[in-house]
């Protein structure tokens, strides 16, 4: 046999052989690139952050971007994709809902096949993230043969608001839901898409959607609520974990130990808004449940008092608080029956109320049973109090005031208000009967005329019917030789 033959017939067999040991060596490695790069991934990322499948060696990362600060998303109406806004919708946000991002590593990864993944959010357009999709795919090619998962997760939380020029205000929009395949990975880089975030979708212009790239969301209606949940969720999460000083107690606690006013976003201890609450609400102050800062003018939410108080508390503040808002509200009166007091809607313009548990017609001004037009009785002391409402207000309630109980009985409460008046200041009441009595001339000995009983003018003491003059005549009375004080005598000359 020739050399070269038995060479031949020894390699040949040898390469065959050689050929699966390869291949198998390359699979083990492999094999331990994807498990170091997932071990790795796990120990950098927390459990919302990233979950490793069971089944299969993949799994999947949740993406947070840092917004900058006062970040603004909007939703123009004008093309009536809400109609359920009815008009145009602007918030400010601190969260966006995370990117969810997909994976599986086949076999081969990362010697020769790159990973293959769908990329998920909620509020980028599938335009926006098929050029999200395109650049992962380029990452890839930039990194063949080595692991890629964590240069895609840095892209993809650090720039991606920059690489689809999304600033703020940023329009939220659904994207067409046509899908096409995904253009090869191979395709060159300079064929990536340039979609601009509140630029790129403004572009009237058919884009063709990467097959990976998922917009999880039903409709504007339902972005729009899942955004603002989202913020809220977060916002809460990152209150809970910091420490705040309480003014009230001079205490250091958790958030989660503690409220903070929605408006002027001054944060106290639960504990001790809770003795501050319960203490306004068994006093019956229930508008008063303000922050304790002094002159701030924030006021806690029914749902922030129900979080804090005692059950038995809340629901007094809950009926003195719709008792206090319906005591406000001028087309709302109460049955005046003692055994009713239901609220009862007035009609405009008209003065008879009827209850609707009772039944019960009466007048909504003076509470008394339905007189129709007939003027409102006036009591004595109510009629000092319509004298001096009379005299106070001006033309237009003046009318209002004789129209309720008549001119005739204002202009004669007005008449004995005056005769009152001048009474007052010209005479004085008989101390036994009570008699108004006028003292035109004369001695300070009185006889009142109605019931001939006799006191003096200066102190108004009663005097003796036997003697009356003594109480002038003894030296030991207060009006001792005071019979004619204040009597103006006429000169004789």
């Amino acid at each position: 046999m020739h050399p070269s033959s038995c060479a031949s017939a020894y390699f040949g067999p040898a390469e065959s052989y050689l050929g699966p040991l390869a291949l198998q060596k390359m699979s083990a490695e492999d094999r331990e690139a994807q498990e170091d790069e997932l071990l790795v991934l796990e120990s950098i990322y927390d459990a919302d952050e990233f979950r490793k499948a069971e089944s299969v060696q993949g799994g999947e990362t949740r993406i947070y971007l840092d917004l900058p600060q006062n970040f603004k998303v909007f939703v123009s109406n004008s093309s009536n994709e809400c109609p359920a806004l009815g008009r145009d919708f602007e918030h400010t946000i601190c969260y966006l809902p995370p990117l969810v991002l997909n994976f599986e590593l086949p076999p081969d990864y990362p010697s020769s096949s790159p990973p293959s993944f769908t990329l998920t959010s909620k509020w980028l357009s599938p335009a926006q993230l098929s050029a999200l999709c395109q650049h992962l795919d380029n990452l890839w090619e930039e990194h063949r043969g080595s692991v890629v998962l964590f240069s895609w997760l840095q892209f993809l939380k650090t720039e991606t608001l920059e690489y689809l020029n999304i600033v703020s205000p940023f329009e939220l929009k659904m994207g067409s839901q046509n899908k096409v395949q995904r253009r090869v990975a191979e395709a060159s880089s300079n064929t990536e898409l340039d979609l601009g975030g509140a630029a790129g979708s403004d572009v009237e212009q058919e884009e063709a959607v990467d097959e990976r790239a998922v917009q999880d969301v039903e409709s504007l209606s339902s972005l729009i609520q899942n955004i603002l949940d989202f913020d809220q969720a977060q916002q809460t999460k990152c209150f809970n974990s910091k420490l705040f000083l309480c003014n009230i107690c001079f205490c250091e606690k958790l958030g989660s130990k503690c409220m903070c006013f929605l408006d002027c976003k001054h944060v106290y201890c639960r504990a001790c808004l809770k003795d501050y609450f319960e203490i306004q609400i068994r006093d019956g102050q229930v508008q008063s449940l303000n922050c304790p800062e002094p002159k701030c003018p924030s006021v806690a939410t029914p749902g922030q008092v129900k979080e804090l108080v005692e059950a038995e508390s809340f629901a007094r503040y809950d009926r003195l608080l719709l008792q206090s808002t319906l005591d406000m509200m001028p087309d709302v009166v109460y049955c005046p029956r003692p055994c009713c007091q239901l609220p009862v809607m007035q009609e405009p313009g008209c003065t008879m109320g009827i209850c609707p548990s009772c039944s019960f017609a009466f007048c909504t001004l003076c509470r008394l049973t339905y007189h129709a037009m007939a003027p409102c009785k006036v009591d004595a002391d109510k009629l000092k109090e319509l004298r001096k409402e009379y005299l106070q207000a001006d033309e237009a309630n003046k009318r209002l005031l004789e129209q309720r109980y008549g001119k005739r009985v204002i202009q004669k409460a007005l008449e004995e208000m005056r005769s009152k008046t001048w009474l007052d200041n010209n005479s004085k009441s008989c101390p036994s009967c009570g008699t108004p009595i006028q003292k035109s001339d004369g001695c300070n000995k009185m006889l009142c005329p109605g019931c001939k009983h006799y006191f003096c003018w200066i102190c108004m003491g009663s005097l003796s019917r036997a003697n009356p003059y003594k109480h002038f005549t003894d030296p030991s009375s207060p009006c001792f030789s005071r019979l004619f004080q204040g009597m103006v005598f006429e000169d004789d000359n």
